[in-house]
């Protein structure tokens, strides 16, 4: 949104992703500075987009044969957002849909971040492309020397992070295992 003042030079530009105040009504990890830090960050082909809930362990149980259930009917990527049990915000951009695969997949679109306490974001590196994983019993992204970016177990209850070569990343959380209080699958409509 663009708006000028006609009796002067002033001129204001609004950096509010689309539906704003849709997402923070919808979820229970964000507030309105994440949306915008991680809005940023997203590429070129999810502008103009509307955030869509997929899946919540809020709303929908924590269970990842239902959050690939719920992310079986898109071919939109997908935002992974979590909440750790030290209150610490942080996840993921899949280029492609969660599913159970034999081999990693996806492209150099996917991104692990951290959202809270503060925000930071890693880009493939090139390294390798061990970007998206899933399994039965956990998924996982980025990988490289038996380590992930992001690894989250069935129930959605148990991760880990620990530093990869496919995005050069910290521990995304605190401790490298943590305990999730909440996850949440975006797609874009």
């Amino acid at each position: 949104m663009v708006s000028v003042e006609e009796s002067g030079a002033k001129v204001s530009v609004s950096t509010e992703p689309d539906g704003l105040i849709h997402i923070l009504n919808q979820s229970v990890i964000l507030d309105a500075q994440q949306v915008r830090e991680i809005a940023k960050e997203l590429p070129p082909r999810t502008i103009g987009h509307t955030w869509q809930l997929s899946y919540s362990t809020d709303k929908h149980g924590a269970s990842l044969k239902t959050l690939y259930r719920k992310l079986s009917t898109t071919d939109s990527p997908v935002l992974i957002l979590i909440k750790d049990h030290n209150q610490q915000v942080f996840g993921s951009f899949l280029s492609h849909p969660l599913h159970p695969s034999d081999a990693f997949y996806g492209t150099g679109e996917t991104f692990l971040f951290l959202s809270h306490p503060r925000f930071k974001c890693f880009h493939w590196t090139g390294e390798n492309s061990f970007f998206i994983k899933g399994d039965l019993d956990s998924f996982a992204i980025g990988g490289g020397s038996g380590h992930f970016g992001l690894w989250v177990d069935e129930r959605l209850f148990l991760g880990r992070s620990s530093p990869c070569f496919t995005f050069n990343n910290c521990s995304l959380s605190e401790t490298n295992d943590f305990t999730i209080l909440e996850l949440e699958a975006w797609t874009f409509g």
